[in-house]
């Protein structure tokens, strides 16, 4: 005999799956006090992230066992690079990576949207996933840069690969979280088709060390099929067409 399930204890055990908002009540024809106070508290949250810096001290602190080099792309300040994301994109004039090493992999950790993200995982990601890579990356500290400000980073040091550990919009639900997007053979404008996203790392999403197991995994297919983005996809499904 089946056990009946009440409304509330439905609504809970939906609460305890999921940070979205489900199962909010009601109160009136809104909903509870508690509810939009949460709503105000995840909104401000999520407004401070989009302007929030990247603690470069910290981060340069923390990487300094590697070949570091800091960068700033083409916008002056905050507010332009939220209105004009083409200059995210692009490296300043002055930018000098003389510091990096040649046609390796490079790991370039950029503000995006929301540098409380790096702040929090871009150190977790970026030391597990040099202690899986055969030789250790080059890494970029690139502030107010979009996910493309990689491809000019990596021509510039002739990288066979670049990974772009960068802050994702930040949502109600989450305003730290880090995406990685990882292209192989790196030069300006190629299109988001050639690479591979993996989103949502931070506590409570992906941990950051799966996140670098992924990474390395992906770079690995790249290095043996000399591809990435949509291609590899496809020529991985390929290969499990002719297994099967």
């Amino acid at each position: 005999m089946k056990k009946d399930v009440s409304a509330s204890q439905l609504d809970t055990h939906l609460r305890e799956m999921t940070a979205a908002r489900v199962a909010l009540g009601r109160s009136g024809s809104g909903v509870p006090t508690g509810a939009s106070l949460a709503f105000a508290l995840d909104h401000a949250r999520a407004r401070e992230a989009v302007w929030s810096d990247m603690d470069k001290t910290s981060l340069r602190e923390a990487l300094v066992f590697w070949p570091l080099a800091s960068v700033r792309s083409a916008a002056p300040d905050r507010s332009s690079y939220i209105r004009r994301p083409d200059l995210g994109r692009k490296l300043a004039p002055e930018t000098d990576l003389s510091t990096l090493p040649k046609e390796g992999i490079v790991i370039v950790i950029a503000d995006g949207l929301s540098a409380m993200a790096v702040n929090a995982n871009a150190v977790k990601v970026v030391t597990h996933l040099q202690s899986l890579l055969p030789e250790p990356a080059g890494i970029v500290l690139a502030e107010r840069g979009r996910v493309a400000i990689g491809d000019e980073i990596g021509a510039m040091v002739c990288a066979k690969a670049v990974v772009v550990l960068i802050g994702e919009r930040p949502g109600l639900s989450s305003a730290d979280s880090l995406g990685a997007y990882i292209t192989w053979s790196p030069e300006p404008r190629l299109p988001d088709s050639r690479r591979n996203c993996i989103s949502n790392i931070r506590d409570g999403g992906l941990a950051p060390e799966d996140a670098a197991n992924r990474i390395a995994t992906l770079l690995r297919r790249m290095e043996k099929a000399q591809i990435s983005g949509v291609a590899l996809a496809g020529s991985v499904a390929e290969q499990l067409l002719h297994k099967a």
